[in-house]
């Protein structure tokens, strides 16, 4: 009964295999026994979230992650297709990113969401885990690796170093800025919160604008 429901991690993420033939409110019980008995074992983490084995709505998305939450310590940055390229380069490029950082003093982290209109600021390149929503900023002299989503302001390069760059799980900005160069994005609806099958953006200037593209580790690679 219990491999109704199997946990299996992949680089920054955890993988949720879910019977296809189980009634769902079924599989929600054995999400939340599977979770709750590895509470200890995960601990208080930011983490990816592939779903496999049979297909979920929305709502059904939402009440995994509801679970999820309720049942563990775990902070489900987003929700990715585990075998995807982009997402898989995302992670392995962060990996080797953090690496750089940890060896390096100017390399800073910041774990938690940013809301009610906080700004975060450093001179040092940083790696957010967490959300920054719509109102709030984040300010560095240096380069932005979010792992979760960008949907207020984010200015990198803030002493005018057009070289910098900001990497996103999700990239729905207010506005951005890197060095003297701005962005803004056509109105459209805002959204926030955990999203399926996000795309990983990354922002640089390029000619004298700032350009938003789908990231891959290569890309990432070469600033």
């Amino acid at each position: 009964m219990r491999e109704a429901v199997i946990i299996k991690s992949f680089p920054n993420g955890i993988a949720l295999y879910l019977n296809a033939e189980m009634p769902f409110e079924n599989l929600l019980e054995e999400i939340g026994y599977k979770f709750s008995d590895a509470r200890n074992f995960f601990g208080n983490v930011t983490m990816a979230l592939s779903i496999d084995g049979r297909a979920v709505t929305d709502m059904e998305e939402i009440r995994i992650l509801d679970t999820i939450r309720d049942n563990s310590d775990i902070n489900v940055a987003c929700i990715v297709e585990k075998d995807d390229t982009v997402n898989q380069n995302f992670v392995r490029a962060l990996e080797r990113t953090t690496e750089a950082m940890e060896q390096k003093p100017e390399g800073q982290f910041f774990r938690g969401d940013l809301k009610d209109r906080e700004v975060l600021e450093t001179e040092n390149s940083i790696i957010m885990l967490g959300d920054i929503y719509p109102g709030s900023s984040i300010i560095s002299a240096k380069n932005i690796i979010i792992l979760g989503g960008l949907y207020g302001k984010a200015h990198a390069g803030g002493n005018g170093r057009e070289g910098a760059f900001i990497a996103a799980f999700e990239m729905e900005p207010e506005r951005i800025r890197i060095g003297d160069f701005k962005y803004k994005p056509g109105t459209r609806t805002p959204r926030w919160g955990i999203k399926p099958k996000v795309r990983p953006k990354i922002a640089y200037v390029k000619n004298d604008r700032v350009i938003v593209e789908a990231l891959t580790k290569d890309l990432l690679s070469s600033f």
